[in-house]
């Protein structure tokens, strides 16, 4: 009664019929792809049966190293690429480390002391020692460097540059008016 069912892809005269050839057909087609599968499975199997006997008969080496250099085909390229970023980096890093800093450490802490010092004017109650600490650091560091200063001053005009001896030296002038400022703060 399965036939009754049945409803063929092409026009035919009697469904019963083309039911049974169309189901013989199937079921050739399903043997003929199941001895393909079972036909790549045998292959298979024998070339895993001759690899397990190669390895029976040797030592067992490893077979799965590859002796083939890889080759990208843009290689060249990139090499071309990386040696134009490199040099740009180098050049960037000449000019960096040629550069010099723009702000002074000196001047920083000069600002901070005359803050300070506006602080310590404003507050109700006294403040730290830490100020007064700080200055006295500050102006003793200043008039030792003062002293280099000068002391390097001579050495040149001794040797004959006399550009540098005739100008006077701010360093000792700034180093007096912060130890009379601080005097006057405390």
């Amino acid at each position: 009664m399965q036939h009754r069912a049945y409803q063929p892809i092409l026009p035919c005269g009697n469904k019963y019929l083309q039911h049974k050839w169309d189901k013989s057909h199937y079921e050739m087609h399903k043997k003929k792809l199941e001895e393909e599968r079972m036909g790549i499975i045998q292959r298979d199997n024998e070339l895993l049966l001759e690899k397990i006997a190669f390895i029976m008969r040797t030592t067992g080496r490893i077979d799965n190293r590859n002796y083939y250099e890889s080759r990208s085909l843009c290689r060249e390229k990139r090499q071309q690429e990386l040696l134009r970023v490199t040099k740009e980096n180098q050049i960037i890093v000449e000019r960096l480390s040629r550069c010099e800093s723009r702000y002074s450490a000196k001047q920083w802490h000069e600002d901070w002391l005359r803050m300070e010092r506006y602080r310590e004017s404003i507050a109700r109650y006294p403040r730290s020692k830490s100020l007064t600490e700080a200055q006295t650091k500050f102006i003793k560091k200043e008039a030792k460097e003062g002293r280099r200063e000068k002391s390097d001053k001579e050495k040149n005009c001794s040797g004959g540059d006399q550009s540098e001896c005739s100008a006077p030296s701010d360093g000792s002038n700034s180093i007096e008016k912060t130890e009379t400022d601080t005097k006057k703060s405390v």
